[in-house]
């Protein structure tokens, strides 16, 4: 029965982000630079790229992608640099990590479009670099549909 199965998605399954950073009328993935590249499954030295690189400006105001919750801090790498910053988020049936930015808050509700937080300055850790925020599904899996 179609009509059954029309059931069984999910609104993940229909759901767009909206525009992550100010300075861009849609989410442009980063494409390659000397530092590698953005997509899902890129290599990385010996792993593969688990996020989708959205451009960003250093110092841009980044938007909250679904209405969702804000559940803490994420952070990339653990060391502490100045870009080791970032937020989870999960609504919609979905949970997301958004690495690079400094979020206004960690906890709490947001609306799609809401300003969640600042790009950090990436090209301080990484000169040359095109800024982005990384965008990483809880599970590892592939972001790109939803971008």
């Amino acid at each position: 029965c179609l009509m059954c199965c029309v059931g069984v998605f999910t609104e993940a399954a229909l759901l767009k982000f909206g525009v992550l950073c100010n300075g861009y009328s849609g989410n442009v993935k980063r494409r390659c630079d000397s530092y590698g590249c953005g997509n899902y499954g890129a290599r990385r030295g010996g792993h593969l790229h688990k996020g989708l690189d959205i451009k960003c400006s250093d110092g841009s105001t980044v938007y909250a992608p679904f209405d969702g919750k804000l559940n803490g801090q994420a952070r990339p790498y653990g060391n502490g640099n100045l870009i080791d910053d970032g937020v989870n988020l999960s609504g919609k049936g979905l949970c997301v990590k958004l690495f690079y930015m400094k979020p206004f808050n960690y906890r709490g509700n947001v609306k799609k479009g809401d300003k969640i937080g600042n790009l950090l300055p990436m090209q301080k850790v990484y000169s040359g670099i095109t800024s982005h925020i990384h965008v990483q599904m809880c599970d590892k899996s592939d972001p790109t549909p939803y971008l």
